[in-house]
């Protein structure tokens, strides 16, 4: 039995053994030195290999063991790679795996041309969603509707309505039961200890597949370097990861770090160290409590909600419903306040109890309040309006004054309405 056991041992050190080029000849001072550099780099060859095994083994189980396998494609690097890993596995050419992107009408312009790139290469179609009540690709008709600057004046409904809720919307609409994501530990913190498969916080709870959980950012570029993978153009001008254009910079900032022709030129330092991948995303971005940013909101528990409620849904404040209503209120003649509101603005929010006061303090003056972000054209042209809240007394001609203060409460609204009715 001992001897069985060694045997055994002999042969499984036998399979570790370091290969013959490794090994120098023996000399009086030192009995067996070894090539460092090339024991590293078969080292890491040896890692990847594993790597890849595993993370085709969950991609296997991801589409083979569901009925709608989406992967949601950001075209960056760990995603780069998993849309090869799936190419491989012929997955997307026969359609097992859909891909699903998510245009937030802020990318670079080289982000969508890379995309068709890919489809050509991997023979496949991507389903790409954007903003609700927008038609894929049409940038003025999302600038109409919600604003071009909405980033800017509410980062949070910004990223609902442009990352969360198409991406919520995708995988409802392509019945995802399991959901293919590039997310690693390595990424930093608010990712250290996921795994291959975890239940999703979102969509009730579907199957979320990370198969390159394990990963480092090195062990990506050396995947891309090894078989060639078709990455995004400007990892070669300085960018590790990629997203809005409005919020991505190179880093190092001077764009010294770049991936060119399959190498790193610079020190990659820089991009591949732990929790840097990102370094370069949500630049000078904060939520609401002042924080750092550092996620879209994407992975969150029901973050697929644009607001938590809407506005003066009850009360004596009049919420109307329709541009033709608005209109008829404008031309009736008789006189008004109307403000224009959007129920995911803190300053519409913070004025709602006082101008419910003000219009249960005065009966017998109408106040109306009226949703405006979708339909910002129509609210720019007829009342006023360039932000949340906008207050307006409708003067018995029709004419719309706006109530240009920043102080809202009840007092100030009844003393603009009797200064100016």
């Amino acid at each position: 039995m001992r001897i069985l056991f060694s045997l055994s041992l002999l042969a499984s050190a036998a399979a570790f053994a370091p290969s013959a080029s490794f090994i120098r000849p023996a000399t009086t001072l030192n009995a067996e030195q070894f090539d460092q550099e090339q024991f590293i780099a078969e080292s890491k060859e040896m890692r990847l290999k594993y790597l890849e095994e595993q993370a085709m083994f969950a991609l296997k189980i991801a589409v083979e063991n569901y009925g709608n396998a989406v992967f949601p494609n950001a075209m960056i690097a760990g995603d780069c790679v998993i849309t090869h890993l799936l190419h491989r596995m012929g997955y997307l050419s026969d359609g097992k795996c859909k891909v699903m992107v998510v245009d937030t009408f802020h990318l670079f312009p080289e982000t969508m041309e890379f995309l068709k790139e890919i489809e050509e290469a991997y023979d496949f179609k991507a389903e790409v969603f954007c903003a609700e009540g927008v038609p894929v690709g049409d940038k003025a008709a999302y600038d109409a509707k919600y604003g071009a600057d909405l980033w800017k004046e509410d980062i949070e409904q910004y990223d609902k309505v442009c990352k969360v809720e198409p991406f919520q919307r995708g995988l409802k609409t392509l019945s995802t039961d399991c959901m293919i994501n590039g997310r690693t530990r390595w990424q930093g913190f608010e990712r250290a200890w996921i795994d291959q498969f975890e239940n999703a916080p979102i969509g009730g709870g579907l199957a979320k597949c990370n198969p390159i959980a394990y990963w480092t950012f090195e062990d990506t570029f050396d995947y891309i370097a090894k078989y060639q993978v078709p990455h995004h153009p400007l990892h070669a001008k300085g960018y590790p990861s990629i997203g809005d254009a409005k919020d991505t910079i190179p880093i190092p900032e001077d764009g010294s770090t770049k991936f060119v022709d399959f190498k790193f030129e610079g020190d990659p330092v820089p991009w591949l160290d732990y929790a840097s991948e990102r370094k370069g995303r949500f630049v000078g971005l904060a939520n609401k409590d002042g924080s750092t940013k550092t996620e879209c909101g994407i992975h969150v528990a029901g973050a697929e909600k644009t607001f938590d409620r809407d506005l003066w849904e009850a009360g004596s404040v009049k919420n109307i419903d329709s541009m033709e209503v608005a209109l008829e209120i404008k031309k009736s003649g008789k006189p008004a306040v109307f403000t224009v509101y959007a129920p995911w603005c803190k300053f519409s929010i913070a004025m709602e109890e006082e101008y419910e006061k003000f219009a249960k303090e005065n009966p017998d003056v109408d106040v109306y309040a009226f949703r405006g972000d979708e339909v910002r054209d129509f609210v720019t042209s007829e009342f006023n309006t360039s932000s949340f809240p906008t207050v307006n007394v409708i003067k018995a001609d029709g004419t719309a004054i706006k109530y240009e203060s920043e102080k809202r409460n009840a007092e100030d609204f009844k003393a603009f309405a009797d200064s100016t009715m």
